[in-house]
């Protein structure tokens, strides 16, 4: 596949890019009943998210393409499709994606704003 299935993007499940931190992707967002989130992004272009932290867990799975992480500034780890990476509550990161990565996320608190609420 080279795209979410539609269903998975319904206009009422886009996430806001003006609340990103990072510019040039595309988002759905998926609550659970905990304040759990489910996202799928989409990068359109290369792109660097702004170095941040979380006070919740944060879980990505690359589908195709390729994302860097790095924690505290230092690269850690390229995922490539079908790797996982786990990045603890409060540990500072940011990421790099390569243009066309589609990654899956999943947080253990509400991140990700709809652009309709």
């Amino acid at each position: 596949m080279k795209d979410f299935p539609e269903f998975m993007k319904s206009p009422r499940n886009r996430i806001d890019p003006s609340a990103q931190y990072t510019s040039g992707i595309e988002g759905y967002v998926f609550d659970g009943s905990d304040e759990s989130q489910m996202a799928f992004w989409t990068y359109s272009q290369h792109a660097k998210s702004k170095t941040h932290s979380h006070e919740y867990d944060e879980y990505i799975v690359v589908v195709q393409g390729q994302y860097t992480i790095f924690i505290d500034d230092k690269k850690i780890v390229t995922l490539k499709p079908g790797d996982e990476y786990l990045i603890p509550k409060g540990v500072t990161h940011s990421g790099e994606a390569a243009s066309g990565t589609r990654a899956i996320y999943a947080f253990g608190g509400k991140r990700a704003i709809r652009e309709i609420p």
